[in-house]
């Protein structure tokens, strides 16, 4: 049997009538998955807490929910979830040893989620001012590229020598009660801070921000890291995911019932760099919203512009130390 490749955007299917990995219909539309799975939002008492939406309405992390086909749940996601459970239970070792791509399914699955609801809630409130739903072609192929790298769930899906994503894992010295989430779904960049570790994702790069900072996180991936010192390189990594300049493109292959996916040169025929500049007082201010919970301001942070303020490398470039941090985790 061929492969056969479910494309949502070519039709603009987002109603809960039909599953959205395969595109099955249902048999009802109650036939719905959480978006936060429940054992997560089980551990940190997540669901009633509240989830601001791109219009700046409020759900509950419990409101968002997926149309799921029962058997595609039971068969592909359930399996999925866990494991990953499985990895975090087990802190800083259980994820490191989880299978990267694994890891990427979760993180995707929980985005495109947040996505389809994003969409769903935009459809409604254009509907109610008559007028038709759209999107940005460069959005929709974006968010279209990520759900056919999702079915790499529930079919033979190969990445033929790329990596579609960046991965950054550190063990960090959180408070045990803290549930420490980011996310930026234009860009596609995830992070997820609790029990022992620290993660960050940018999920359609084919490995572009990995590069960008791998001398850094060459420096500090085995230290354990103050909160702080974690939320500092989130917020280079969220700038630089803003910051990257490409829209990735593909060649789809079927072969039988299998796809192949290659990836084509990030560079094409620009001869721009990959990251536009890096403007130090645009960086400052994501850094101040990173580093909320310490109430360091703008003019603190790139008082010296040369210089901004970290708690990861002094003025030399030495490593800052863990143990002389004297801020609340």
């Amino acid at each position: 049997m061929a492969a056969r490749i479910y494309k949502p955007f070519d039709l603009f299917n987002f109603s809960n009538r039909n599953c959205f990995l395969t595109g099955q219909a249902l048999s009802s539309t109650e036939e719905k998955i959480q978006v936060f799975p429940q054992w997560l939002m089980s551990m940190y008492a997540l669901e009633d807490k509240p989830f601001k939406m791109l219009d700046e309405s409020m759900a509950t992390y419990k409101d968002l929910k997926i149309p799921c086909a029962a058997n595609v749940n039971e068969q592909y996601l359930e399996p999925l979830e866990a494991d990953v459970a499985n990895a975090f239970a087990n802190g800083y070792k259980g994820v490191k040893s989880l299978d990267s791509l694994k890891l990427f399914q979760w993180v995707g699955k929980l985005l495109y989620g947040i996505i389809f609801n994003e969409i769903q809630a935009g459809i409604k409130m254009q509907h109610a001012q008559g007028e038709e739903f759209s999107m940005s072609q460069a959005i929709i192929h974006k968010f279209g590229q990520l759900h056919l790298m999702l079915q790499s769930l529930n079919q033979p899906i190969h990445f033929e020598d790329f990596t579609p994503y960046s991965l950054f894992l550190f063990q960090v010295d959180n408070q045990p009660e803290e549930f420490g989430y980011r996310d930026e779904i234009n860009t596609q960049t995830f992070a997820l801070r609790i029990k022992d570790f620290g993660l960050v994702m940018c999920l359609q790069d084919n490995g572009a921000n990995a590069r960008y900072h791998q001398k850094i996180y060459k420096q500090i991936k085995d230290d354990r890291l103050h909160p702080i010192q974690f939320e500092e390189f989130s917020a280079r990594v969220f700038y630089s995911a803003y910051l990257f300049n490409r829209l990735p493109e593909y060649n789809i292959l079927p072969v039988g019932e299998e796809v192949y996916i290659e990836a084509m040169p990030l560079r094409g025929m620009s001869s721009k760099p990959l990251f536009d500049d890096w403007i130090v007082k645009t960086y400052g201010q994501v850094l101040e919203n990173f580093w909320k919970n310490w109430g360091f301001l703008l003019f603190e942070i790139i008082k010296d512009p040369e210089h901004p303020k970290s708690f990861l490398f002094n003025a030399d470039g030495n490593r800052i130390s863990t143990e002389d941090i004297n801020l609340p985790r």
